[in-house]
Order: structure tokens, then C-alpha cells, then sequence
């Protein structure tokens, strides 16, 4: 793997690639950073030029004051995909990174060969069940809590940063997949200056701004084929929540892992890559 760094959207921004041919871009989530991805960057570097950036504010990424709207993080993306040379990429994202991922697959389809989706509701969904389903509110209570100023990172970086590893290791399946030194990356990255709250920036940004008016003109619809992946263990997130995507997504295949947690791609990164190398096998095969 190479760390290298590049210019996008008015930040520099650090990033792992491995392998060469098409772009396979990987995004991940809140409190992670590319590490998340590593699993997924072996197995498939033999057949594309696999890139996990750290997104804006994480670990070796710059962390602006301003840019965590919807709209900025997509845009991101797109200059990313531009800047690495390529036309298009095939496009991963687990959690926060899959929901920048899905908004990049409505608005700029062109960009986006195909999609997979891993442990995060197309947003039209998401936005009904928060409305309709009393269980979904209840497991969503820590976005509203990340809303407050100087609370929520007093809570997240405690005791060495202990509920990073209660989130992540704490509510894993197969807890043996994430090693101590797993854990001790994922702290020593949150706890980058200016990394926490930059993190919880995005929570904060959707909070006040919400889609910015990006939806109003492609009605939620995602034109490429796209993989979702699901660990049915999910704590924050409701599998009623991958009800009815097909509505808006009219190639799509749903993959219900029911010994995985929300990290999936590091629970169960066998099945993971199984069911992405099967979505992908016409491309591994060119």
C-alpha cells in the first residue's frame, strides 16, 4: 500500500492506494478512517487500482472549519475521482462514507460505474423510517447528542477514548476481528488534533443544513447497479431500513449478513468480499 496525498476541493487530503486498473474507491465511516477498508484493499488490489481515502477531517486529511454539508463531501468525491485520473469509479461506502457514496450515485451518476452500499440505508429510506419507526429513533439517539458543542467530544474521548473502542470493538459479532492494535489505531487517529470534532462536524452540518436541496432534482433515484450489504447486528441502524430501496433503485441486489454488526466489512470481510467480487466478477474477468 502507498500513502500518498492530493489537492481536492480546497483540501488536502490523504489517501491509501493499492493494484492498478479501474478505480475501485473505498469511503468510510464515523469514528474510522481508511484503515477500515484493509480487509477490502488486499483482496481486490490485484484487479483495480483500490483507493481508501481518509475523508475531510480524519486522521491525516486536513480538518477546515467549514465543508461538512452533504453537497461539499460529494463534491470531494467527485474532484477525487477526477484528480486520481479516472472517468469513473466503482464506488464503496460503509456508514457516513456510504451515505456520501449514495448522494455521489444520485447526483453525479456519471461518475459513479456502480455502487455498493454497506451497512447504510438509501437516504429516502433512512428519512421514512425516522418518521415511522419508533425503533429507529430510539437507536439514532447518539445524532441528536452529537448536536450539543464541547459535550460529545468530552464523552468520546474519556478514559483514552474508550467509547471509540466500546463503539466499534464493543459492539462487534466476531469481537476476535478487531486486535488491540486495530482499536489503537482507531483512537490514535480520532484523536488527531482537531479530528473529534471534525468528525462530529458532519453530524452537526445535517443537522442544520439537511440535504441542501441535492434530492429536488433526481427524485432518489440511483441509475447504476448497486450491492447492498447488511450485518443484521447493526446498533444503529434498523435492517426496515433497506425496506422498499428498490423504488428507487431499479438494479439492485440485497445481501442480509445475520452474524455481522454494523462494521461489517471488518465482522465478516470474507462474505464481504465474496459478495463484492461476485457483483464485480465481469470486470476482474476483462
Amino acid at each position: 500500500m502507498q500513502h500518498s496525498y492530493i489537492s481536492v476541493n480546497g483540501i488536502r487530503m490523504h489517501y491509501v492506494s493499492a493494484g492498478s486498473g479501474p478505480l475501485l474507491l473505498l469511503l468510510h465511516g464515523f469514528p474510522e478512517f481508511w484503515y477500515s477498508w484493509r480487509h477490502q484493499i488486499a483482496a481486490f488490489s490485484p484487479h483495480f487500482t483500490v483507493v481508501a481515502p481518509d475523508l475531510r477531517g480524519y486522521n491525516e486529511t486536513d480538518k477546515p472549519t467549514w465543508g461538512y454539508e452533504i453537497d461539499v463531501l460529494v463534491q470531494d468525491v467527485v474532484e477525487l475521482i477526477e484528480k486520481l485520473g479516472f472517468q469513473q469509479a466503482y464506488l464503496s461506502g460503509h456508514d457516513w462514507g456510504g451515505m456520501v457514496a449514495w448522494v455521489t450515485a444520485m447526483t453525479f451518476p456519471h461518475r459513479v460505474a456502480r455502487l455498493m452500499a454497506l451497512n447504510i440505508p438509501h437516504p429516502a429510506c433512512f428519512a421514512r423510517e425516522l418518521r415511522t419507526n419508533p425503533r429507529q429513533r430510539a437507536q439514532s439517539w447518539y445524532a441528536g447528542m452529537f448536536q450539543l458543542p464541547f459535550l460529545p467530544e468530552a464523552v468520546l474521548s474519556a478514559n483514552d477514548y474508550a467509547a471509540i473502542e466500546l463503539a466499534i470493538r464493543g459492539t462487534a459479532v466476531h469481537k476476535e476481528r478487531f486486535t488491540d492494535e486495530d482499536i489503537a489505531a482507531y483512537k490514535d487517529a480520532i484523536s488527531k488534533p482537531g479530528a473529534l470534532t471534525a468528525a462530529l462536524n458532519w453530524y452537526r452540518a445535517v443537522g442544520r443544513t439537511g440535504g441542501r436541496g441535492l434530492f429536488r432534482d433526481v427524485n432518489f433515484h440511483v441509475p447504476m447497479p448497486t450491492l447492498h450489504i447488511w450485518g443484521e447486528k447493526d446498533t444503529a441502524l434498523a435492517v426496515e431500513t433497506t425496506n422498499g430501496t428498490e423504488q428507487y433503485v431499479p438494479n439492485y441486489t440485497l445481501h442480509r449478513i445475520p452474524d455481522a454488526s454494523h462494521w461489517v466489512q471488518q465482522d465478516r470481510p470474507d462474505l464481504v468480499n465474496d459478495y463484492m467480487r461476485a457483483f464485480l466478477a465481469d470486470v476482474i474477468a476483462r
